[in-house]
């Protein structure tokens, strides 16, 4: 009997009418996984990963379960405000990723249709709105977003905000660098501040902004200094670490917790070998519920994970001194905004700085950056020989997914690399 397909459907069977049952079956989920994961990990996962997965899971729960702790946000986020303030940032991406390890996200993204929400939003959304919409997700004190790579996401924000009955404060981000842009969006991140403190009914202090942006500097230079030795050295990961990483880079950057973390996963790389396969550099998205995926990638040597670009979309020091300033530059020169042509500049310096041997992008439905760019990025692997496969899939919805097609291609296009 497959367990999880009976949990799922009694979530969703009490959703229809008890929403808080539901969302205790779904905290009930995640104290379980992560009792399994603490107590009996995945054999073969380096510790730092166990670390980080475990981090994530608590993470999320925490804003399940103490939602007027917890801001709705997206993983372009100025998290680092939050933590000054007590606040756990929550990305609408994460929830509905963690969401849909419970199979229960055809039935969200079947109430976010029903209720008029674009059948050609992105699946993401379309979850996390479902999930606000049924009642599954509790109501947070705030909601922040940015107006970084996706048009779609200000509406959604909107539209929940608007739901719940909650403040909303969305951050225009400039496209381009320049110092009255910095001022510009610095400006924003006070007057958000102002909002969260009068939310909360605390005082940001400076010296602990400080604080974060010092333990954010400290945790980029030993993601830097893992990053230099992952070139020569294969450290076991898996999809779902892969995308576990956005956490540790994004939600919780500037954490005790996260600094810890990255500077264990600078320590434990030495102590594995050299890469005896080949070396992957995966763009955008993961499928994290394709099994067959899976079996091709998981902890595997023949075909390795060396770099995944969201987690290094922005890898420069940050002035602790002025850390409004500071965190308004982060969020401007983002690879992923403004111009694509950024993220071709930065893809470019991820192939020529760490020499992978093979590219894949895998396309999520209903994002169109990750779509209309992919010409671009390929034109740019092949100035340097280097193959490059184009994967079209739903990272959220099962249903929209050519599982058999898609790893056909996947086979195919690694055989060609190992002939190389």
């Amino acid at each position: 009997m497959d367990l999880l397909k009976v949990y799922s459907d009694i979530i969703k069977k009490q959703n229809e009418s008890h929403p808080e049952r539901a969302r205790a079956l779904v905290r009930l989920g995640m104290f379980l996984k992560t009792f399994q994961e603490k107590h009996i990990g995945t054999k073969g996962l380096p510790s730092p990963y166990e670390t980080l997965f475990l981090s994530s899971m608590n993470s999320v729960r925490r804003a399940l379960t103490r939602p007027d702790q917890s801001v709705w946000t997206n993983i372009f986020g100025p998290v680092e405000l939050f933590q000054c303030l007590g606040l756990e940032g929550i990305s609408a991406e994460a929830l509905a990723v963690f969401l849909t390890g419970f199979r229960i996200e055809d039935s969200l993204i079947d109430t976010a249709e029903s209720a008029g929400i674009a059948a050609t939003l992105c699946s993401f959304h379309k979850g996390f709105l479902g999930g606000m919409l049924n009642g599954l997700l509790p109501t947070p004190v705030y909601a922040v977003t940015t107006s970084t790579v996706c048009d779609g996401n200000l509406n959604t924000f909107r539209f929940a905000a608007a739901e719940r009955g909650i403040g909303l404060r969305i951050l225009d981000v400039p496209h381009e660098y320049s110092e009255a842009g910095e001022r510009y969006l610095a400006a924003q991140l006070r007057e958000l501040t102002q909002d969260l403190e009068t939310v909360t009914e605390r005082q940001l202090d400076i010296s602990e902004f400080r604080k974060v942006i010092h333990r954010e500097n400290l945790s980029r230079r030993y993601y830097r200094e893992f990053l230099e030795q992952s070139e020569e050295i294969c450290y076991p990961n898996t999809l779902t670490i892969s995308q576990c990483m956005i956490f540790a880079t994004h939600l919780n950057i500037g954490t005790e917790e996260t600094l810890s973390f990255f500077r264990e996963l600078a320590e434990d790389i030495g102590h594995y070998g050299p890469h005896t396969g080949r070396r992957i550099l995966w763009l955008h998205l993961q499928p994290l519920y394709d099994e067959a995926m899976k079996e091709i990638f998981n902890l595997s040597r023949d075909y390795h994970i060396q770099l995944f670009d969201f987690p290094m979309d922005y890898m420069e020091e940050m002035d602790e001194e002025k850390p409004y300033e500071a965190l308004a530059r982060k969020m401007i020169l983002n690879s992923y905004n403004g111009d694509f042509v950024r993220k071709v500049r930065f893809i470019e310096d991820c192939m020529d700085r760490y020499h992978p041997d093979g590219v894949i992008h895998y396309c999520h439905w209903g994002c169109r950056q990750s779509a209309g760019g992919t010409a671009l990025l390929k034109k740019a692997a092949g100035k340097r020989n280097l193959p490059m496969l184009i994967l079209d899939g739903d990272v959220i919805d099962r249903r929209n997914v050519h599982e058999g097609q898609i790893r056909t291609r996947t086979e195919a296009f690694l055989e060609m690399l190992g002939n190389r």
